[in-house]
Formats: C-alpha cells, structure tokens, sequence
C-alpha cells in the first residue's frame, strides 16, 4: 500500500487596514500585511485567524484567505 502525500493546494493569507467596514476596499496598499503562502486551506486558516484575533480591537482592519490553487492555470503561451 502506498501512502500518497495531499495534493498541494495553495491558499495565500494577506490583510490590512479598510477603509471603511463597508468595503474591501483598503487605506493604504503599501502597508499590507502579507501573511504567507500555505499548502493546504487547514494551515491558511491556522494563519488567518491567529493574525484576526491579534487585531480584534482595529475595527478596520482585515485578513483574508485566498485559494491560489484555483487562480492557477499552465501558461500554455511559454511552453519549451
């Protein structure tokens, strides 16, 4: 029996500060908090919501879990 490791499935953590709490729409894109790149949405999620509750207390401020994997297509264009 063979033990096959999980399918890499990227997730990116990034935040910051909103301009409003309406919107995702952010104040300044220079100071953007970016986390990491993950291998799978567990240790994204472990990410995110360590970096959430640190800014419990700034209304305006903001993370987000993007799934990469899904962003990701063969350049078919540069092929050698």
């Amino acid at each position: 029996m063979s033990t096959k490791e999980p399918q890499q499935l990227l997730h990116f953590v990034f935040g910051g500060e909103l301009t409003s709490t309406d919107t995702v729409e952010f104040k300044d894109l220079s100071k953007l908090d970016f986390v990491g790149m993950y291998p799978s949405f567990a240790e994204a999620r472990k990410a995110w919501l360590a970096k959430a509750q640190a800014t419990v207390d700034q209304a305006q401020m903001r993370y987000f879990v993007v799934h990469m994997h899904r962003l990701m297509e063969p350049d078919e264009d540069h092929q050698h």
